[in-house]
């Protein structure tokens, strides 16, 4: 359920409003089209949950971005 992998994906960030807007920047990069928007939000918090710390969320938007490039390019 989602709110599992919410509660997961607030363990390395802290602050939800910070895992809010996290989560809606990722979405918007990481989202493919004709996918549903729930099923790129999961992954999204599932790769948060993942995350070893909240320092390399917050402080490397860049990543994201970057990864989102090569996962739009191999769509």
């Amino acid at each position: 359920m989602r709110s599992e992998l919410i509660y997961g994906a607030l363990r390395p960030v802290a602050n939800r409003y910070a895992l809010c807007q996290l989560a809606s920047q990722a979405t918007r990069k990481f989202h493919k089209p004709n996918t549903r928007i729930q099923d790129t939000m999961n992954e999204v918090f599932s790769r948060f949950a993942d995350a070893e710390s909240p320092a390399r969320l917050m402080q490397k938007p860049e990543v994201i971005s970057r990864v989102a490039e090569t996962h739009r390019q191999a769509a």
